[in-house]
C-alpha cells in the first residue's frame, strides 16, 4: 500500500501512517483508490479475463470508491453482465458491473466496464 501510494498517489493519508491516524477523517492510513482499482483489475485478469475472449475495454463508467481499503483488508470482487450487444462482425461490447469487497463484506470499489469480447464464429453478422 505504502509503496504504491508513494509512487503513484503520494497524498499524506496514503503515505504517512502517524499523521493519518491522528489527523485524517479516516482514522488511519487508507489505500489509494487507484491501488484498489489496480488490485481489482489484477483479480479480473487472473480469474476471468484471461480465460475469456476479451480484447480490451473501451472505458469505464460510474467509477466509485464508497469506502476506504485499510491495511490488512483482504479483497474479493464480483461481476455481473448488465448488457451485451454486437459492435462489429467480429466482436461485441459488454457492460459489466464490477464490485470489490473487503473480507468484512464492505463494498470499497465499483465500476461499469465497457469490455470488448470476440464473437463466436456462428454469431458473427
Amino acid at each position: 500500500m505504502l509503496s504504491f501510494a508513494t509512487q503513484y498517489d503520494p497524498q499524506w493519508f496514503h503515505t504517512d501512517p502517524e499523521r493519518a491516524a491522528e489527523q485524517s477523517p479516516y482514522g488511519g492510513l487508507i489505500a489509494s483508490g487507484w491501488h484498489t482499482a489496480a488490485i481489482t483489475m489484477r483479480m479480473l485478469v487472473d480469474n476471468y479475463l484471461s480465460d475469456a475472449a476479451s480484447v480490451g475495454a473501451k472505458g469505464v463508467d460510474e467509477l466509485r470508491w464508497p469506502a476506504p481499503v485499510r491495511p490488512g483488508d483482504t479483497l474479493t470482487c464480483e461481476n455481473e453482465v448488465l448488457s451485451k450487444e454486437p459492435e462489429r462482425p467480429d466482436r461485441g461490447l459488454a457492460r459489466i458491473q464490477t464490485e470489490t469487497f473487503t473480507d468484512a463484506g464492505e463494498r470499497v470499489f465499483s465500476m461499469i466496464g465497457l469490455v470488448m469480447f470476440l464473437r463466436a464464429p456462428d454469431q458473427r453478422g
